[in-house]
């Protein structure tokens, strides 16, 4: 679906699609994604990993306080880089997509959409990894699993619905 973009930007690119950007954020292979957002997306998913991790770590029976502070640290750390990644996204979204004036603005901009669902993508991927060697109550596991990966899929026709609205101009991405 083509976009129409601003004459600065660097080519004709287009909002990538739902398809293209879980195929980005399921595919770990450095340099696959040539599109800026999908190669910040994954990158989105790679600190949404690592944060999952340091929250493990940090909450690990018997973790010392210099530990937990470490993790702090690292959580910290994370998040700066998640902030470049979105910012990113956002200055692509700047250079690259005209919007109509007047068009409803919508409340987030495309890097923390994309955010999102690489956070809810790791937490929904964590839940398998938790059926698997935890072993609890299937039921359980088995509920929170679905409910994570609904989440993900409410996500996704979400990030449809606005590329749609951005592209046929009813709405307009924020760019701070």
């Amino acid at each position: 679906m083509p976009t129409e973009y601003a004459q600065r930007g660097l080519g004709a690119e287009e909002l990538p699609p739902p398809a293209a950007l879980l195929r980005a954020i399921r595919e770990t292979g450095e340099n696959q994604h040539r599109h800026s957002v999908l190669h910040a997306a994954r990158k989105l998913v790679d600190c949404h990993s690592g944060r999952q991790r340091a929250l493990e770590r940090a909450h690990a029976p018997g973790a010392s306080s210099a530990h937990v502070a470490a993790c702090s640290q690292q959580l910290e750390d994370i998040d700066d880089c998640r902030a470049v990644w979105i910012g990113r996204i956002d200055a692509w979204v700047a250079a690259n997509v005209r919007h109509r004036e007047g068009a409803s603005l919508h409340t987030e901009t495309l890097g923390a959409v994309i955010d999102r669902i690489a956070a809810k993508w790791v937490a929904a991927r964590h839940t398998l990894g938790e059926e698997i060697t935890t072993g609890p109550h299937p039921a359980q596991v088995g509920g929170e699993a679905h409910l994570q990966w609904t989440r993900l899929a409410e996500l996704i026709d979400g990030y449809q619905d606005l590329i749609t609205d951005v592209t046929e101009h009813r709405r307009r991405l924020p760019v701070w």
